[in-house]
């Protein structure tokens, strides 16, 4: 019997622009194209003013009141189709066209890339083979306000060199990047245009599993498409997201979704937006049945921060957690079955300066019922550093509730045990051996073994076998230097070292 091995795929079209080419040739199976930080466009700070004269999208949009698409006519039984709600939200879906200079992969048979190098073969292949070719990325994006600010997918304009909007009616504009957030595949997006239609925002939360949901967008160049479907479970979390802190609580839903989706809207049946489509689960790059969206009330938060601040600031409970389970359960001798175990906590985290404790079951965040982890990062999510939220959880049995202010995620970082600093920056270190060092002729270093999900995967493209021989200047010898560099520093740290068998030094930038 075959077992077919699912990937989940983000939903972005990429195609090659070479410049003889007349015609752009669509690329189908492209699996998961996802760079590590949006370098080629300037982010555009907001103006104070703007700042004063406007809080929230919610707001933006109450103040400019609902246009209605082209021909919207509500029909006589609700639910009896989805006209209404597809003549709503299609002319609120763009068409996002960004441009990225990728340098072409040698492809050469990786038993000569060891024995030669690659710095061999960089000198051996003509110049032509070298250049950078320019990729054109094909998706989606939402209007949320009728004076052109726009929502997609971070993993759609990262890295790009430029933007080019596409709106329902043909006309078209470049786009600037007012932020992004890889924490949550979110960035916000702004052209110059007045008096846009936009979609209205929904409510995620009142979303059940068998609502009747749409997905729009531009999948394969197919302009406004519209597919319908249902909504097949919450808070689904896919492991797609490279960064540390990242937060995955995904509305799956049967609508077909594909290639070019990505940054779309999903909307309930009035044509609210109640996601942003982000991702599919398949085997081959198409669509198999399982597609997945950011839930909007996420999303307002994020490109809320994203306007005022240029970034998204993030509170944290500063706890290490896991769901709870029937096992568990018998362990501690409580009579739960869902919730969230506190496992541990930071030395000055949120929590454990509020008096939460050790094998607590957190069980609501405010008026948020809390089943498992995933459910309680995203609710987590839509507070900012200082706010405060209610715990109600149980401790041997009794039900708490406990007020935690939340703290920001540069003092979290400070306050991470030693034995955790390598978990947070997602990486597994070796010591380098005599023979190493005489072979590299160093004096010490730490040698990358292994890059996980963390702040070194989602800030750098460093490759698992480098070996660090300086932080911010001093030198590494050993695993207990590098540890102990890293703690000692806040905002962030310069990684430097080399490769083995290719020569010159390489450095990584990190951001704590």
């Amino acid at each position: 019997m075959n077992h077919q091995k699912f990937s989940f795929n983000k939903l972005i079209s990429k195609e090659l622009e070479l410049e003889n080419m007349k015609n752009i040739l669509p690329v189908i199976f492209i699996f998961c194209l996802f760079f590590q930080n949006c370098t080629g466009q300037d982010k555009k700070p907001v103006s104070e003013a703007q700042n004063d004269r406007i809080s929230t999208f919610e707001e933006k949009q109450k103040s400019a009141g609902k246009k209605p698409g082209p021909g919207a006519v509500r029909p006589l039984i609700s639910g009896s189709n989805f006209r209404y709600a597809a003549s709503l939200a299609t002319p609120g879906v763009v068409h996002i066209k960004a441009i990225f200079s990728v340098q072409p992969d040698m492809d050469i048979p990786e038993i000569f890339r060891d024995l030669f190098g690659d710095d061999f073969w960089r000198n051996y292949l003509s110049p032509d083979s070298q250049t950078p070719q320019k990729q054109m990325g094909s998706a989606s994006g939402v209007i949320v306000s009728d004076d052109g600010y726009i929502v997609t997918n971070n993993h759609v304009v990262n890295d790009s060199e430029s933007i080019e909007i596409v709106l329902y009616d043909q006309r078209s504009y470049p786009a600037k990047i007012i932020g992004t957030d890889p924490t949550t595949d979110l960035a916000l997006l702004k052209i110059e245009e007045k008096d846009l239609n936009f979609i209205q925002f929904g409510n995620s939360d009142s979303l059940e599993v068998g609502d009747i949901v749409l997905a729009v967008g531009n999948p394969f160049n197919l302009a406004s498409t519209v597919t319908a479907g249902i909504v097949s479970a919450k808070a689904r979390n896919i492991n797609i997201l490279t960064d540390r802190w990242a937060v995955e609580s995904y509305i799956q839903t049967d609508a077909a979704v594909n290639r070019g989706n990505s940054g779309g809207a999903l909307v309930d049946i009035s044509g609210k937006l109640v996601g942003i489509n982000a991702a599919i689960a398949s085997p081959n790059g198409a669509y198999a049945g399982y597609s997945f969206a950011i839930p909007i009330e996420m999303v307002k938060k994020t490109i809320d921060d994203l306007l005022k601040y240029g970034k998204v600031l993030h509170g944290y409970l500063g706890i290490s957690i896991s769901d709870m389970n029937g096992e568990k359960a018998k362990a501690m001798g409580v009579n739960l079955t869902t919730g969230v175990v506190v496992d541990d906590l930071e030395q000055n985290g949120a929590a454990r300066l509020s008096g939460i404790r050790v094998k607590d079951v957190i069980i609501a965040i405010d008026e948020h019922k809390v089943d498992n982890v995933t459910q309680l990062r995203e609710i987590i999510a839509r507070h900012r550093p200082g706010e405060k939220v209610k715990v109600k959880f149980n401790r041997a049995d009794k039900e708490m509730i406990l007020e935690v202010v939340l703290k920001p995620v540069d003092e979290q970082i400070s306050s991470v045990s030693a034995n955790k600093i390598l978990d947070v920056l997602g990486i597994e270190i070796e010591n380098l051996g005599p023979s190493e060092k005489e072979k590299f002729k160093v004096r010490g270093g730490v040698i990358v073994v292994r890059i996980n999900r963390g702040k070194i995967a989602s800030q750098t493209r460093m490759r698992e076998g480098f070996v660090i021989t300086r932080v911010n200047n001093n030198a590494v010898n050993q695993s207990d230097d590098f540890i102990r560099e890293i703690q000692s520093k806040t905002g962030g740290v310069m990684l430097e070292g080399f490769y083995p068998g290719i020569s010159g030094t390489y450095y990584y930038a990190v951001g704590l």
